[in-house]
């Protein structure tokens, strides 16, 4: 595979754990079913701004079997005796006018455990190479404002950007040219 469809990396954490850094694949979907299963019930409030139990067949195929153009979408898995473990995850969707689209709304997930360790400052700085490579010019981000470690987060990328609270929500534009973090 090439392109964002085989982007793979490995990456220490910050306490010094090694992870690989991937594009999602479609036999991913019980790994990652089993990862939201162990998800707290806030960290998954913060990521969907709701309380939600379970991931549907609809979602998960959604979320596995992505085109690399509109979505693109990386997982950060440990090497663990049973196989690979996800234990974040990251994506952007492409929209706008403009054709190709030249902006993305982007997200991030990381399980509790490993939050704090650099998972999602890493995933939005590769997420952001393989943007800039497709043309994409801005991230947008929405944010609820207690969760303060994403606003930190994108704050602290490297990447400039603004931010405006409206309905409840925090705005955030990465804007993309230009920067090269």
């Amino acid at each position: 595979m090439t392109g964002a469809q085989g982007f793979t990396t490995r990456e220490t954490l910050k306490n010094g754990i090694p992870v690989t850094l991937r594009a999602i694949r479609p036999d991913d979907k019980d790994a990652l079913l089993t990862a939201f299963r162990e998800l707290d019930e806030k960290t998954i409030y913060l990521r969907f701004f709701g309380n939600k139990k379970d991931l549907s067949r609809e979602e998960l195929k959604t979320a596995t079997e992505v085109d690399f153009e509109q979505t693109v979408a990386l997982v950060t898995c440990l090497q663990c005796a049973s196989g690979e473990k996800i234990i974040g995850a990251g994506r952007y969707i492409t929209f706008g006018p403009a054709e190709p689209p030249d902006r993305a709304e982007v997200a991030f997930l990381v399980e509790e455990d490993y939050q704090g360790l650099g998972i999602a400052a890493m995933t939005l700085r590769h997420l952001a190479g393989i943007a800039r490579q497709q043309g994409i010019a801005q991230f947008h981000a929405e944010v609820l404002p207690e969760n303060k470690g994403m606003l930190a987060v994108l704050r602290r990328s490297g990447i400039p950007y603004s931010q405006e609270f409206a309905e409840g929500v925090v705005h955030v534009t990465l804007l993309l040219s230009g920067s090269k973090t």
